[in-house]
């Protein structure tokens, strides 16, 4: 299973993100079924998401470090995707190897080239598992980090007590869900009626339902991630949001993303939207419209919720 890199709120939930955006390792698709999406194919738009949100995820690794007792030294980045992640984690913790884990080889291929780019080589490796699964070769991890994964198991407190029982007692996970939907241009953009992204809100919303219901095994459970941790046998250490801000004029990474975002939503909620909508994404989707437009920013939230493991007794 593979995931997105860090991406929007639900992995880019119309969709993908965290293209999600978030995304990295997801156990399932993004797609209209459950198995059918390329993770692989969408290689260049999960690093752009990766980017986008790098500040963020080194933001949220200064916060785990307060968290933390001692140094790390074994990290695991459970759905790494790409590997952008797991690089930013290698250069906040310079005592630790950190393990990029996702389903895919050719996203593992692409961590570990950005690894041995940035000079990180000798303590970033790779391993490939289909999640949630693949584990067992962990024990006594200190730290996971995951974004935008456990959604895409249908058991997600199952999937949080599979996660925990690597860590060493008193190991923290931290768990990256939720948070608030991306914007990226003004509430009247010029083209069809004022709150078009709200409706693209409420057409991923539904989607994302939909997705979550037809998961193997799906237990319907409330999105209290604190308490879902503490139901799978954890105890929660707090929760943080962090701010993605691109402001206008938007980056050329910025941009593709965007378009690469816009045009999954035409593609996967068209059918959701009146049609004036769908002619608004269209306009969007044209050579004057997203990649070109002065106005177009990116700016969302991202949510990481942390949680110990018992201490030894």
């Amino acid at each position: 299973m593979t995931r997105s890199e860090d991406g929007p709120p639900h992995g880019d939930r119309h969709p993908h993100t965290q293209d999600h955006a978030h995304a990295r390792g997801h156990a399932h698709s993004h797609g209209r079924g459950a198995d059918d999406v390329d993770w692989e194919a969408m290689a260049d738009q999960l690093e752009r998401g990766g980017e986008l949100h790098r500040p963020a995820v080194a933001e949220a690794a200064a916060w785990l470090r307060e968290r933390l007792p001692e140094e790390p030294r074994l990290i695991l980045d459970v759905g790494s995707g790409p590997g952008v992640g797991t690089c930013v984690l290698a250069e906040a913790f310079p005592g630790a190897e950190v393990v990029a884990v996702d389903g895919a080889d050719g996203l593992l291929e692409r961590a570990t080239a950005r690894a041995e780019r940035l000079g990180l080589g000798d303590r970033v490796r790779v391993h490939r598992a289909e999640l949630p699964g693949g584990l067992d070769a962990f024990g006594g991890v200190d730290l996971i980090w995951t974004s935008r994964f456990v959604h895409h198991v249908g058991d997600q407190r199952a999937a949080l007590a599979a996660l925990g029982g690597v860590l060493r007692p008193g190991g923290l996970l931290a768990v990256g869900e939720g948070g608030l939907p991306v914007r990226f241009l003004p509430s009247h953009p010029g083209v069809g009626r004022p709150g078009l992204q709200a409706r693209l809100d409420a057409a991923g919303d539904e989607w994302f339902g939909e997705m979550r219901a037809e998961l193997p095994g799906a237990v319907d459970a409330v999105d209290d991630w604190p308490a879902l941790l503490t139901a799978a046998g954890l105890a929660p250490a707090g929760s943080r949001s962090f701010l993605i801000d691109h402001p206008a004029p938007l980056g050329e990474v910025g941009r593709a993303y965007l378009h690469a975002h816009l045009t999954r939503i035409r593609g996967n909620d068209g059918d959701r939207l009146a049609p004036e909508d769908r002619a608004a994404l269209d306009a969007l989707l044209a050579p004057d419209g997203i990649l070109t437009r002065p106005d177009a920013f990116y700016l969302t939230a991202s949510t990481v919720h942390t949680a110990l493991t018992p201490p030894a007794s």
